[in-house]
Order: structure tokens, then sequence, then C-alpha cells
């Protein structure tokens, strides 16, 4: 080990830097069409339902926990700029195929599904990003690092519902390139942008990206993927067993963590929709901005987390995080007396037909009276008679939703960047790509099971069953993390090498 020197210092970080940019990208990929899917999904094939939404949302996951251990293997043995730019040109592969999943005649839904599972299969390039900061950084950088990668993580989540904001302008019907077969409409631009996106990373790994390896006490080693030659021989600081109940016990926290924020994010859209009476694209342009709120809100935090973790230590907040999440979920509990307006009474109570065969329930004469032409159809909005749960769950408030909203938005990102940063310091010095291939693929299978559970349950027995479900799921995590509490401390602690 040697003492490292100006240059590589400067070099080093100039690396870490395209990974956060990656980090950005991969997100943005996600969270960019995240509002828009249910729309675009109805208006390409009608045969798709709420059910089919959730396998849709989950595709991305399923394809991000395949890739992700295949790519941290790989990042082990080669130099990580092999496993970087393939993953990333597949994303803007996927994109592509996602804008032009309107032209087969047939089985659209299908094709929309294989375009997120390609998105999430790229997007598994997390791992490697994440081994390469934590190989990349010594111990004392490693919480501000992985807090920045969150955070860029987050920036991403939160500018990809912004994106997709503003393509709202272009409208349902945009415009269309006959030569190309292309329409370019508020629900594709954003996956073209993000394409486009892909090919500037894959760009700057090339122009700027290199391989650097440092042990926890910062000195300069030799990285064993820096030319794809056999791994020199490891210093001594390596030596010693990880310990791999605290793996485990992280890998099933950082489960819970993301499996309660895609129940959040998936529900946003369908529950606003049945209690506020909202149209589908109100849910999209006003969730997009709480959602963007929470991100700016999850920046903030990650920025603060970074210096109260030096005083605390990152046990403490990943403790106070899991609490905050668990009242913002029980606040989202349905408490009061008044249901949420149903379909087809708003339309009885307004005299509107809201869709044509509606026109039935009324009596003539309040159809003399509206006048309206008669091919006027609207949007039906409420909560559908076909969820049964509609006529007797009280409805829950827009202040329970915006609080839970705030909570939320606080917890999840304390508790994401400290069970990341517990995590690589637990691995210690040793090469993690295998190790936060299977940390990522762990946040996936949360992200799959999320909208699936929350379709299943939402839409079958209501928000009450759906909350309370979540309320003891974080509960069980909480006592986890109290019996392995004395356990998740860094390598070097463990044995001795470096003091707490």
């Amino acid at each position: 080990n040697v003492a490292e020197t100006q240059e590589h210092y400067k070099s080093r970080w100039r690396s870490i830097w395209i990974m956060y940019l990656t980090m950005f990208l991969s997100s943005v990929g996600f969270s960019i069409v995240i509002m828009s899917v249910w729309p675009y999904l109805q208006k390409i094939d009608p045969t798709a339902d709420a059910s089919f939404l959730g396998w849709i949302i989950a595709s991305y996951s399923i394809g991000q926990m395949v890739a992700s251990p295949l790519f941290g293997l790989w990042s082990n043995c080669r130099p990580r700029r092999e496993p970087l730019v393939i993953s990333t040109a597949i994303s803007v592969a996927a994109n592509c195929l996602y804008a032009y999943v309107h032209v087969p005649h047939s089985h659209n839904k299908y094709y929309m599904l294989t375009a997120r599972a390609l998105v999430g299969f790229g997007a598994g390039n997390v791992a490697v990003v994440r081994s390469y900061i934590a190989g990349a950084t010594s111990l004392t950088e490693r919480t501000s690092a992985m807090a920045n990668t969150s955070a860029c993580q987050a920036v991403g989540f939160i500018l990809g519902p912004v994106f997709q904001t503003c393509f709202t302008l272009i409208g349902e019907e945009g415009v269309t390139w006959k030569f190309l077969c292309l329409q370019l409409n508020m629900y594709t631009a954003p996956v073209l942008f993000g394409a486009l996106l892909g090919v500037i990373n894959i760009i700057l790994i090339f122009a700027i990206f290199r391989e650097h390896r440092v042990d926890d006490m910062g000195r300069q080693c030799k990285s064993i993927n820096s030319d794809g030659e056999g791994s020199d021989v490891l210093d001594q600081s390596t030596e010693g067993s990880i310990d791999h109940v605290a793996v485990v016990a992280l890998n099933v926290l950082f489960f819970v963590i993301l499996f309660v924020f895609a129940v959040f994010e998936t529900m946003a859209t369908p529950l606003t929709m049945d209690m506020y009476s909202w149209t589908r694209k109100q849910a999209v342009f006003y969730n997009g901005i709480i959602l963007s709120v929470i991100g700016v809100e999850s920046v903030i935090v990650f920025m603060v987390v970074k210096t109260l973790s030096k005083k605390t230590g990152e046990r403490a907040i990943l403790h106070a995080g899991l609490l905050i999440v668990l009242v913002g979920f029980f606040i989202l509990l349905p408490w009061g007396k008044k249901l949420p307006n149903i379909q087809w009474q708003e339309i009885k109570n307004n005299s509107i037909p809201r869709t044509a065969p509606t026109e039935m329930l009324m009596p003539f004469w309040s159809l003399q009276e509206l006048q309206l032409p008669s091919n006027h159809t609207v949007e039906p909005v409420g909560c559908p008679v076909t969820q049964s749960w509609c006529l007797n769950t009280p409805m829950i408030y827009l202040a329970q939703y915006i609080s839970s909203d705030v909570l939320i938005g606080l917890g999840y990102p304390v508790c994401n960047v400290m069970s990341y940063t517990l995590y690589s310091k637990v691995l210690g010095p040793k090469p993690q790509g295998v190790y936060m291939g299977w940390l990522t693929a762990s946040g996936s299978g949360a992200r799959i099971l999320g909208p699936v559970f929350v379709s299943q349950i939402y839409t079958h027995l209501g928000p009450r069953w759906a909350f309370s479900l979540i309320c003891g799921v974080v509960v069980v995590s909480l006592l986890l993390l109290e019996i392995v509490y004395k356990r998740l401390i860094a390598f070097s602690v463990r044995y001795g090498r470096m003091q707490e």
C-alpha cells in the first residue's frame, strides 16, 4: 500500500462523480414514466387491468433483480467499464422499444412489459456503482460518498416525475412522424429523453472513468480489476471473515425499506383517483408535484444525515428512520365517517352522464336540462363500484395523505443511505460486487412484491388492510434491528484495526 498522490486523488474522485451520474440516470430511467404508465397502458391496450399494471411496474425490478448479481460478479473479475457500458446500452435500447409499444396491432401490454423489464435489467449496474464507490473510498469518506450516491439516485427519482409533468404539456396526441412510425406525445417523449441521457452517460464513462481502489485508511491499493489480469495478493487488512448474520439482517432491512416505499409510490395514483375523484391527468400531475417535493425533501435529508451520522452513528439514525416511516403509514389509516365518492353516485348527484351507458340511470327530464351533445363522454371519476370496499371504507382526507407523504419522504432516505453505508462497512475491504449485487437484488425483490401486494390487497380489501399490514412489517423490521444492533460495525473495527 502506498500513500495516495494528488493526481490519483483527483482521478479517483472524477471517477466517483461519473458513478454518481450513472446512479442518477439509472433512477431517472425508472421514475420518468412511473406516473404515466397506467394511462398509457389503458390507451394502447384496453384489455389491461390494474393488476397487470402491478406486473408492469414490477417487471423493471424483476429485470434489475436478475441483472444485479450478474453485473456484480462481472465487476469483481473484469474492468468495471465493461458491465457499465453494456448495461447502459441495454437501457437505451429498451427505452426506444417503449416508445414504439403502440405500433403492434395486438398484445401491446406484453411489449410494454418487456420494455420495462429490459430497462430494469440495464439498471442492474447500480450494484457495480455501489461496489466501485465502496472500494474507492476510505472508511471516513464512505458515509458521505454513499449519501451522495443515494442523493443522486433520489434526485433522479424526483426529477423523473418532474420531466414527466413537463412532457404532459405535449398532450396525449402530440406529433406523429410517419416515416419513423413514431408518435411523440406525453407518454413517449420521456423515454426518448431517457435514451438520450443514456447515450451521454456511455460517452462520459469512456472519456473520464478510471479504476481506483483504496483501503479503509485511504491508502492506495492495486485494483484487482484495473486491467482484467489475475488478482494481486491483497494486503493484510482483508484477512478475516465477513459477519454473515449482519449481512443477511441488512439485506432483510433493506428489503423492507424498499418494499414500503414501492407500496407508497404505486399507491399514489390509484389512491388519489379513488379518494379525491381526480381524473387520470390530474392524478399524474398532482402526484408528480407531490413526489417532486418529497424528492427535494429527501435530498436535504441526505445532506443533513452526512453530518448527523458523525455525531450519533449510522445505527441510531437507521432506527429513527424506521420509526418515522411507521408513523407515516399509521397516519394513512382511514379513520373518519365520510365515504369516498362512488363513480355511479357521482353520476346521479351531478346528473352528468360521465359515460354513455349511465344515461339509462337518469330521468328523461334531467337529460333534457343538460342538453349535452350526443357523443359527449366524460372520464368516470371516483371510487369504482367494482372495489366493494369503496361502499364501506371511510375516505382518507387530503391532509392525512399529505402528512403521510411528508413523513415517508423524511424516513425513507434516512433508512436507505444508512443501510447501504452500514452494509459496505460490514463487508470491509474485499471486492463487494457480488454482495452489492445481492443487496440491490433484495431491494428489487421488494419493488416487485410491493406493487403486486398493493394491487391485490388494495384492490380487493382496501386501504385499511393494505396500510395495517405495512405497519406490521415495519414493526417486525424494528425488532430485527434491535436484535442485530451490536453486530452492525465496520470490518476493520471488528478486527481491531481501527477504532469506531
